[in-house]
């Protein structure tokens, strides 16, 4: 079963920080870096998530994912059109898409993934969107097309809003800004965590099989 709770990161740097605290499934989103600094710092956050039990999500960045042997894979909608899906599943990586509207959730179905991401579910801060957030009507109706996959929710989650949300159908609950930027994020992942544990029970999560933690 994946873990409800979902953090992504910018940096690997986070890790000694948070995984301590139970962190078991977390994103690295990096977006400033290439080369071998992107590599060092996929690889670093392998080793650091494995060491703990962690599941890593390495977002877009499909080809280094697959040099460092990594799980799993989310990609976006435009670094979905681009990637190479054969190569990908042929690695085993798991594969995880973002979805805002109908005709991302089709193409996104399409390349059979792992998961399906669904967001902004309410307004966020983080970075601009050309999408209106999605409102819980939509994740309970994301939830009905898509089955047995998992539903991640992201955008503009806090604690206040994360019962609701799971209610409505989310498998998992993603949440950036609303850890990092805390003034304890520590002491404010320690409280999702123990929330996690109440929140209600989807209908569908993934087994978890093919999981490989060290």
């Amino acid at each position: 079963m994946l873990p409800r709770f979902y953090q992504i990161v910018d940096r690997a740097a986070w890790l000694p920080r948070l995984l301590p605290v139970g962190l078991k499934l977390v994103q690295l989103r990096v977006k400033d870096l290439a080369g071998p600094a992107l590599d060092t710092e996929i690889a670093t956050a392998l080793e650091a998530c494995w060491a703990a039990g962690a599941i890593l999500i390495v977002n877009d960045h499909w080809r280094q994912a697959i040099d460092a042997k990594a799980d799993w894979i989310h990609l976006g909608q435009e670094d979905l059109a681009t990637a190479d899906l054969a190569a990908i599943r042929r690695a085993g990586l798991k594969l995880g898409v973002s979805t805002h509207s109908h005709e991302e959730l089709e193409t996104a179905l399409a390349a059979d993934p792992d998961y399906v991401a669904l967001g902004p579910v309410y307004p966020t801060t983080l970075k601009v969107m050309p999408w209106a957030p999605q409102g819980l009507d939509r994740v309970r109706e994301w939830k009905r097309l898509i089955g047995r996959r998992p539903l991640v929710a992201i955008g503009g989650l806090t604690l206040e809003r994360a019962e609701g949300v799971a209610a409505a159908g989310a498998d998992v609950l993603s949440v950036v800004s609303d850890v990092l930027a805390n003034p304890s994020p520590e002491a404010r992942l320690a409280a999702w965590l123990s929330a996690a544990d109440r929140w209600p029970t989807g209908p569908v999560t993934d087994d978890g099989a093919a999981l490989r933690t060290p």
